[in-house]
């Protein structure tokens, strides 16, 4: 295959694969790679075609029409295919204790804190008024003190994420 061919048959290929891919259920990208695939193959048994148009038109409606009976014949399987995502226990275990830390270290900050923290944590997931109102203080004052006790938590913690983290 010559540059110039790949060079001529490009554009024809590229509008004829979108013409075609909309009604077979597929990419135009992939009907296009079918038929680069498929002129190789010419190439390397017969030769060039005699007509590169016509057969190149023919080879994508003919791609189009494999994918659609393809399509017609495959079926999905019943189940949902394996969700990597999903979490083993592993990490269910360490997300588990690294609530139990962060709850340990919440109890030991100062003053108000550890209920402003312990609110702002629970799965009730608590609008402001509420917790307003749980506490017992305005509900302007829980932003600048949530910044607050953050900050003590911050500090509190730096020692020991530091400790941990990995040397060498």
């Amino acid at each position: 295959m010559t540059p110039d061919m790949v060079t001529a048959l490009r554009p024809l290929l590229a509008a004829e694969a979108s013409a075609e891919a909309h009604a077979s259920g597929t990419e135009p990208g992939d009907l296009e790679q079918a038929v680069w695939l498929r002129l190789l193959e010419l190439l390397e048994a017969d030769g060039p075609p005699h007509d590169p148009q016509g057969w190149l038109r023919g080879a994508v409606r003919s791609e189009a029409s494999r994918t659609r009976r393809t399509n017609s014949i495959e079926r999905p399987y019943g189940l949902e295919p394996a969700d990597d995502t999903e979490r083993g226990p592993e990490p269910l275990a360490l997300a588990s204790a690294h609530r139990r830390a962060l709850r340990a270290a919440v109890r030991r900050l100062p003053g108000r804190c550890p209920r402003l923290l312990e609110a702002l944590l629970s799965p009730r997931d608590l609008t402001y008024r509420e917790i307003a109102g749980e506490l017992g203080i305005s509900q302007g004052s829980i932003g600048p003190e949530r910044s607050r006790c953050l900050g003590c938590l911050r500090r509190l913690l730096a020692p020991e994420v530091a400790a941990r983290e990995a040397r060498g």
